[in-house]
């Protein structure tokens, strides 16, 4: 079906032509180290309330993106199995020096998607070690071949690898929507630059919209292509 979310600095997508079958939702790294008490965040010293608070909007655009027939992708973000800890610090330093503690390589407890979002099986997942999900060329491939070139972005952090895949996304020729208030920040200052930064130029990395507004496009527009 054809629908268009109104949005900020214009709506997506612009041509209200495009079906959802030609768009994606792209859900960043909803896991225990980015969401959770207990995991990466919290014990680099964040609030991960702050982290955590989108989740059920997320859980609700989701929903409203598998009944439109949007596709849904999920990237997962981790080290890989075996990665030591030497190889995690920078030149020179050694790891006891370093103030943060790792991610979660794939497989551990912090690494796996949190519960209320698990993907489901029509969905797809993308694992990662780079903040932006296209660098490895899975995830554009993925989306070329089927026809994508529409995406809806959300998850965490806005301003790291939500960010990162939405500016590799626009290089890339896609046109995005960021879902800003299903993105986790770790203070205010900084949720806020990564939607301002998104809008300047007449949207010269997209668009912004909420959850209400991208559910309600979905939800009140029927037409079939």
């Amino acid at each position: 079906m054809y629908f268009q979310v109104p949005a900020d600095p214009h709506p997506w997508p612009r041509d209200g032509k495009t079906p959802t079958t030609s768009c994606a939702l792209i859900v960043v790294d909803m896991q225990h180290d980015y969401c959770f008490p207990g995991y990466y965040m919290d014990r680099a010293g964040y609030d991960t309330r702050r982290l955590s608070e989108p989740v059920e909007r997320i859980r609700r655009v989701l929903s409203a993106a598998r009944r439109s027939g949007m596709h849904v992708i999920y990237t997962r973000h981790g080290r890989a199995p075996g990665t030591g800890d030497a190889d995690l610090a920078p030149a020179g330093e050694s790891v006891d020096a370093s103030p943060f503690p790792r991610t979660a390589a794939r497989g551990e407890p912090g690494w796996e998607i949190v519960p209320a979002l698990l993907p489901k099986a029509t969905d797809t997942v993308i694992d990662k070690a780079t903040c932006s999900a296209f660098v490895s060329g899975e995830l554009d491939r993925l989306l070329r071949s089927r026809g994508i070139g529409h995406l809806a972005l959300c998850g965490n952090t806005i301003d790291v690898c939500v960010h990162s895949t939405l500016r590799s996304a626009i290089d890339l020729g896609y046109e995005c929507l960021l879902l800003a208030d299903c993105c986790g920040a770790v203070d205010e200052g900084l949720h806020a630059w990564a939607i301002e930064s998104v809008k300047v130029e007449d949207g010269v990395f997209g668009t912004v919209a909420d959850a209400g507004a991208f559910i309600e496009a979905l939800r009140t527009t029927d037409a079939t292509p």
